[in-house]
C-alpha cells in the first residue's frame, strides 16, 4: 500500500481526558496528518477492536491509514491498513503474511541490532526512538538523541536505501528542522499535537514545518 509517513499522530489511549479518539484521529487526519497511529497499552482486546473500528470509520474518506500499534490481531480484526510493530512483538515477515502483502508494517528502532532487523524486514517504514525526553510513554531506554537518530539513520540507509524513517518522542515543532536534518522522513508525534490549545491548528503547523524542513534538506 503507498503511503507517506510526513507526519504520523499517535492517538493514545492516554488521550480519552482531551477527546474521543475517533474526533481526534479525524481532525488530525483533515489537518495535514499523513498517517495515524491508535495504541493502548492496556485495553482489552475487545476494546481495542471497537475502538480501531471507529477511527477506521472517522478516517473514512480522508485517505489517511491506521495502523495499530503492537496488535496484529486487532489491526486484523478491525481492517486497520496496517500494524506498528516493537522489537518485542511479532516479525514483520509474519505479520506480513497474516495481513496480507500490501499491508502497512512499521517497525520500532531503537539499537544498532533493531537497525539490521528493520534494515532486512518486509517493512514499510521504520521509527526511529525515543530521540528525547518524553512524558507520553514509559521507556526505560534512554533517548538516542540527535547523533543517535543520525547513526541509526545512516545504517537503515544502507540496508534499505527506500525505507521511509520517521523519529518519535519529545519532538516539538522546534524539534522538527534538527531531526529531519539528522535523516528522518517525517515526525510521530503525540501531546504536541493533541495536547495542544488548538489541535487543528497544531497539526497544521507540524506539517508545514515538516514540509518546509524537507524541502530544504539535502539527501
Amino acid at each position: 500500500m503507498r503511503f507517506d509517513y510526513r507526519l504520523n499522530p499517535i492517538v493514545d489511549a492516554g488521550l480519552t481526558d482531551v477527546g474521543d479518539l475517533a474526533d481526534l484521529a479525524a481532525k488530525a487526519a483533515r489537518n495535514g496528518a499523513t498517517l495515524i497511529q491508535y495504541r493502548d497499552k492496556t485495553g482489552s482486546t475487545r476494546q481495542m477492536i471497537a475502538m480501531a473500528k471507529s477511527i477506521k470509520a472517522a478516517l473514512d474518506g480522508t485517505g489517511v491509514p491506521l495502523v495499530i500499534n503492537d496488535r496484529v490481531d486487532v489491526a486484523l480484526a478491525s481492517g486497520a491498513d496496517g500494524v506498528h510493530l516493537g522489537a518485542d512483538d511479532m516479525d514483520a515477515g509474519t505479520a506480513r503474511r497474516l495481513l496480507g502483502p500490501d499491508t502497512i508494517i512499521g517497525l520500532t528502532v531503537k539499537t544498532r541490532a533493531d537497525a539490521e532487523r528493520a534494515g532486512r524486514a518486509q517493512a514499510s517504514y521504520a521509527c526511529i526512538g525515543g530521540v528525547f525526553e518524553t512524558l507520553s510513554k514509559q521507556n526505560p531506554d534512554p533517548p538516542v538523541g540527535l547523533e543517535g537518530l543520525r547513526d541509526l539513520r545512516e545504517r537503515l540507509r544502507q540496508l534499505d536505501p527506500t525505507l521511509p524513517v520517521g523519529a518519535i518522542a519529545g519532538i516539538g515543532l522546534e524539534q522538527v528542522r534538527s531531526v529531519i536534518d539528522a535523516g528522518a522522513d517525517g515526525v510521530a508525534v503525540i501531546s504536541a499535537i493533541f495536547r495542544a490549545p488548538d489541535r487543528a491548528d497544531a497539526c497544521r503547523s507540524f506539517r508545514r514545518r515538516v514540509d518546509d524542513a524537507l524541502s530544504e534538506v539535502k539527501r
